[in-house]
This record gives structure tokens, sequence and C-alpha cells, in this order.
């Protein structure tokens, strides 16, 4: 398994609260986090940074057992239980961290499948044979009104409240991921961003960039290609390329 990652603060934000983290184990496993924080002051980066390295622990610590190792939706979920009672209790303890919290979006992948669980508005993509398709659904106010009849995916797209959110890490005691499983093969990339990327590049940008770049440059690359579109936002990218891709994208 191949991994890169880069975040860049964008051009209009006086700090960058996104976060994330990635592995490989010795079995040929592999794991991603991004995040994407929010808060005023410093909340919403300690929050993202908080959640990652939390996530990082309980994965790591998970893919290390010997025995007893658990399956990939629990080992997901728990990481990202506890990771929000972390930041939430953070957030409970520091007055002038109140209502932080961050968007999440994590991957696992062993044995030829692809594990992922998110929460909020950052996604996960998978790239194979030249297309991107999206494997998670935002949790926002904007997408509900895309599943309601009420916008088009094209108004969507270009909706003032976008950015709104409809969960996240964090924010209470109770949090409510979604999860998926997806068959991954050798060549395939999976594509973890938060929307500093989504919102600046379109996919058919992203599957240029996907084709016809070096594997190991391509997180640069798609960083650059959401400066260029505007970098209303911090930009993370993370991808992982499965393991027998060597013959192709570098």
């Amino acid at each position: 398994m191949k991994l890169v990652g880069a975040t860049d603060i964008g051009l209009q934000r006086s700090e960058n609260q996104d976060s994330y983290r990635a592995g490989r184990c010795t079995d040929g496993a592999a794991w991603g986090v991004v995040c994407d924080g929010m808060g005023g002051a410093n909340g919403g980066r300690l929050a993202s940074g908080l959640a990652c390295a939390v996530m990082e622990r309980v994965v790591e610590a998970g893919l290390e057992r010997r025995n007893g190792v658990p399956n990939e939706q629990t080992m997901l979920s728990g990481a990202l239980e506890q990771a929000n009672r972390i930041v939430y209790e953070k957030a409970c303890a520091t007055p002038d961290l109140e209502g932080m919290g961050t968007t999440a979006v994590c991957v696992l992948v062993r044995g030829g499948m692809a594990h992922y669980a998110h929460v909020g508005d950052s996604r996960l993509y998978l790239y194979r044979n030249g297309r991107l398709h999206q494997l998670t659904k935002d949790h926002s106010m904007v997408q509900e009104l895309v599943e309601q009849g009420r916008l088009t995916e094209e108004e969507a797209e270009k909706h003032p409240r976008k950015n709104l959110i409809t969960r996240a890490l964090g924010v209470g005691q109770e949090l409510q991921p979604d999860f998926g499983v997806k068959e991954v093969s050798p060549r395939d990339i999976l594509l973890l961003c938060s929307d500093g990327l989504s919102n600046c590049v379109q996919v058919g940008e992203i599957e240029h960039i996907l084709s016809h770049t070096p594997f190991f440059d391509t997180a640069q690359a798609l960083v650059a290609q959401a400066l260029r579109g505007g970098g209303h936002d911090n930009i993370t990218v993370l991808l992982i390329q499965i393991k027998g891709a060597e013959e192709s994208n570098g």
C-alpha cells in the first residue's frame, strides 16, 4: 500500500484547522483519517488534532493485537466514539472551547476491502479506471435538501449555505457516524479530503490529476488545483493506493 497526504491553510483562512493521520501495518493493512475542525479561536484546530490523535492510537492498537482482533467496523466505531468523548469533554471543561467540533472521515483497508466511516462533510472517494466515485454522503443541510428533491445536485454545488453540516464529532455525547465497505483492487486509489478540496476542484479535474500525475505527487497537485480554484478554505487530501499499483501512477 502507498500513502501520500498534504494539507494547506488555503488563501482566506488565518489558521489551518484540518488534520490528518495515516499508517501501514506489517500484515498489509493501511488506514487513514481526515478531520476538518470547527470552532472559534483555536477550537477547530484542537478538535481536529485531538480526534486524529485518538483515532490513530485506537486503530493502531487494534491492528497490533495478536489475538481477538476486532472486526473493522467495530474498530472504526470505537475509535470515533473515543475521539468524540475526548473532544466533547475537553470542550465542556474549557469555556473558550465551547462548541468546538470536527468532521471525520476514516478508512481501514485490509484483505481487499476498504471499511470506512464518516461524520460531517469530509469525503471518501474511490478512483478506479480513470473514474472517481464518491463513497460517502455529506451530513449537511444542502445534502438533505437534495434528498428531499428541493435542490438539484447542480444547485447544491453553488448553494450559499453549503458549509452547514448536520453532524459533527465532539459537539455532544452521542455520535451518529455512517459506515460502509467497498471491495478494492490493485491500482485503485482511495482519496480522503476535507471540503476545501471538494468545494474548489471539480470531479473531472481530480480525475485528470490522478490519471496524469505520479502517485507521490498527487497530493500536492490536488492542493495546488484547489488553490487555483480559489482556496476558500483549508485544504487536506490523503491518498491510499492499493498494493499492486506500482505499474501505474508512479
